[in-house]
C-alpha cells in the first residue's frame, strides 16, 4: 500500500465476476475496436498542427509518440491480462498503488476521454465544413466554425455532433461490432488511397530542412501528435466484455497500435512530399505562428488571397486538401467524406469510454450511485452520459482542436505513467501471481514508458502542462470532501450486488 487503501486484485476480480459484463469480443474485434478508436482526428486533422510545429520533422514526432505508446502498451498488456475488468488504468492503479492515486488516474482519464471527444468533434467540424463547401457549394461563415481564440464566436458543427452523439448514447442507439468494423474499413481504405496517390508524386526536396524549428519543435509536435495514438487503451476498457481476455487483450492492444503506427508514417510522408510541403507558416517578420491562433488564421487567409495554395499547416482538412492539390479533387472530396462519416464513431467511443470509467468508480463508491443510474426505458447510464455530453459540447464549442488535444494528452500521459509504475510495483509486491502476458524486458520497457511520458508531458505547451495539476487539485477536493468517506473499500464493503444502480445494465455493451 503506497497511497491509501488498496482494493486487492482478488476482490476486483470477484466483483467483476458477480456483476460483470457479457463476454463476447475476440482478438479481431478488439483490434478493430482499437483501430477504430485510434484512427481519427489525430491523423486526419492534427497532421497540419504537427506541420506547423515541426515541419517535415513531424515524421520523427510520429516515431517518438509511437514509441512511448508502444512501451506503454506492453505494460498495459500485462495488467489487462491479469485484471480483465472494466476501468482500465484506474482499476490497475487501485489494485497496486492505492485508492488516492487510483482516484487521480480516474480523474485524469476524464481529460483523456471527455476532452478528447471534444477535440475529435472539432476535427470533424473542419471536414464537415469542407464537405459543405466542396460538394454542396455552401460556405459556412468562419465566425461560426471557430472559437474565440481563432477569431470566431462558436464552433456550431462541433456542438451539433457532440449533442447528437450524447443523444444517441442516452437512447441506447449504439454501434455494433459489425458497424464498427465497417467504419474502420472506411477509414483504413481512405488512408490507403491517400498513400497510394500521394507517395508516387512525393518530392524529396520538401523534406529539407527536416527540422526547421529544431528538435524542440519536433518534441512539441510529438507531444501534440501523441493524440493520434490515444484510444488504443480503449481496448483495455473492454476487457470485461472479452472472451479469453488474458490472450485477446494483449493482442488487441499491440496489434492495433502497430497497425496504426505504420499507417501514420506512410501518410505523413505523403503529406510532406506533396506540392504543399510541410514547412511552418511564419509572419512577415519570420516569426513562427502558434497553431489555433487568430494570427495564424489571418496569415493563412492572406496567403490564399494572394493566389498561393493554402499551406498544409493552415488546412482544417489536411489529407483531403493534399489530394486536391495534386489533381485528385474528387478523390480528395471522398477522403473528406470518409473522415466526415467515420470521425463521429471516435467521438462515440471516447464518450462511451468515459462512462465505463465513471461506472467503475461508482461501483467502488467513489462517485454517487445516482450518477450511474439507469434510464427506466433505455437502460443506459443517462445521467453521467448527459453530464459528459454537456462538458464535451462546451469544450468543443469554444476551444480549437490543438489546445483540446494537448489538454487531453496531459491526462492520458499521467494515466500511462501510472500503468507503467503499477507494473513495476506489482512485480515486486506480488511476483508469484499468474501473469498470462509478461511484459518483456520489464526493467527497461516500464522505465522507458515512464521517462517517455514525462518527456512528452513537459514538451506540451505551458498551459496544457498546468491543466493537469489544476484539474488534479479539483479532483483532490472532491475526493477528500466526498469520495474518501463513501468508498466501499474504506467502509469495508465488499459486496454491493443488491445496489440496483450497480447492475450490469448500467454499462450496456456497445457490441
Amino acid at each position: 500500500m503506497l497511497f491509501g487503501r488498496v482494493k486487492p486484485l482478488d476482490a476486483i476480480l470477484a466483483t467483476a465476476e458477480k456483476r460483470g459484463l457479457h463476454r463476447s469480443l475476440g482478438a479481431f474485434q478488439l483490434t478493430m475496436l482499437g483501430v477504430g478508436a485510434v484512427i481519427g482526428t489525430g491523423i486526419f486533422v492534427l497532421t497540419s498542427e504537427a506541420a506547423q510545429k515541426a515541419g517535415p520533422g513531424m515524421m520523427i514526432s510520429f516515431i517518438i509518440a509511437g514509441f512511448v505508446c508502444a512501451v506503454a502498451a506492453l505494460c498495459y498488456s500485462e495488467l489487462a491480462s491479469m485484471v480483465p475488468v472494466a476501468g482500465s488504468a484506474y482499476t490497475y492503479t487501485y489494485a497496486v498503488m492505492g485508492e488516492l492515486l487510483a482516484w487521480m488516474v480516474g480523474w485524469a482519464l476524464i481529460l483523456e476521454y471527455a476532452v478528447g471527444a471534444s477535440a475529435v468533434a472539432v476535427g470533424w467540424s473542419g471536414y464537415m465544413v469542407g464537405q459543405l463547401r466542396n460538394l454542396l457549394g455552401i460556405e459556412v461563415p468562419m465566425e461560426w466554425v471557430n472559437g474565440p481564440s481563432a477569431g470566431g464566436y462558436i464552433n456550431l458543427p462541433a456542438v451539433v455532433i457532440s449533442g447528437l452523439v450524447t443523444w444517441l448514447l442516452v437512447i441506447g442507439t449504439t454501434e455494433s461490432a459489425r458497424v464498427n468494423a465497417i467504419l474502420v474499413c472506411i477509414k483504413v481504405a481512405a488512408l490507403t488511397l491517400f498513400i497510394a496517390l500521394s507517395l508516387p508524386v512525393m518530392n524529396m526536396d520538401h523534406f529539407v530542412p527536416l527540422m526547421p524549428t529544431g528538435f524542440s519543435g519536433v518534441a512539441g509536435a510529438a507531444a501534440s501528435i501523441f493524440f493520434a495514438y490515444v484510444g488504443f487503451d480503449a481496448v483495455s476498457t473492454a476487457a470485461e466484455e472479452t472472451k479469453n481476455p488474458q490472450r485477446n487483450v494483449p493482442i488487441g492492444l499491440i496489434a492495433s497500435l502497430g497497425f496504426c503506427t505504420i499507417f501514420y508514417l506512410l501518410v505523413s510522408a505523403g503529406a510532406i512530399g506533396s506540392p504543399l510541403g510541410a514547412q511552418p507558416v511564419r509572419d512577415a517578420a519570420g516569426t513562427l505562428l502558434s497553431p489555433g491562433t487568430s494570427e495564424l488564421a489571418d496569415r493563412c487567409r492572406a496567403i490564399v488571397a494572394g493566389g498561393a495554395l493554402e499551406p498544409l499547416s493552415c488546412s482544417r482538412e489536411a489529407l483531403a486538401h493534399v489530394l486536391r492539390t495534386i489533381g485528385w479533387v474528387q478523390i480528395g472530396n471522398l477522403i473528406g467524406l470518409a473522415a466526415t462519416l467515420a470521425l463521429p464513431s471516435v467521438v462515440l467511443m471516447m464518450m462511451f469510454g468515459q462512462t465505463r470509467v465513471f461506472f467503475t468508480m461508482a461501483r467502488d463508491g467513489l462517485l454517487p450511485t445516482k450518477l450511474a443510474a439507469i434510464h427506466p426505458k433505455y437502460r443506459t447510464p443517462h445521467v453521467v452520459t448527459i453530464v459528459t455530453g454537456i462538458a464535451t459540447t462546451l469544450a468543443a464549442a469554444f476551444l480549437p482542436v490543438g489546445k483540446l488535444a494537448d489538454y487531453s494528452n496531459s491526462g492520458t500521459l499521467f494515466a500511462f505513467l501510472m500503468v507503467a509504475v503499477s507494473v513495476l510495483v506489482l512485480r515486486k509486491t506480488d511476483p508469484t501471481r499468474k501473469r498470462p502476458f509478461r511484459t518483456p524486458l520489464i526493467w527497461i520497457v516500464a522505465p522507458a514508458a515512464i521517462i517517455g511520458c514525462l518527456y512528452l508531458y513537459f514538451s506540451l505547451p505551458l498551459l496544457a502542462i498546468l491543466v493537469l495539476p489544476g484539474w488534479g487539485v479539483i479532483g483532490l477536493l472532491i475526493y477528500f470532501g466526498y469520495s474518501r468517506s463513501r468508498s466501499y473499500v474504506g467502509r469495508g464493503i465488499t459486496d454491493v450486488v443488491d445496489d440496483a444502480a450497480m447492475q450490469p445494465e448500467v454499462a450496456k455493451p456497445l457490441h
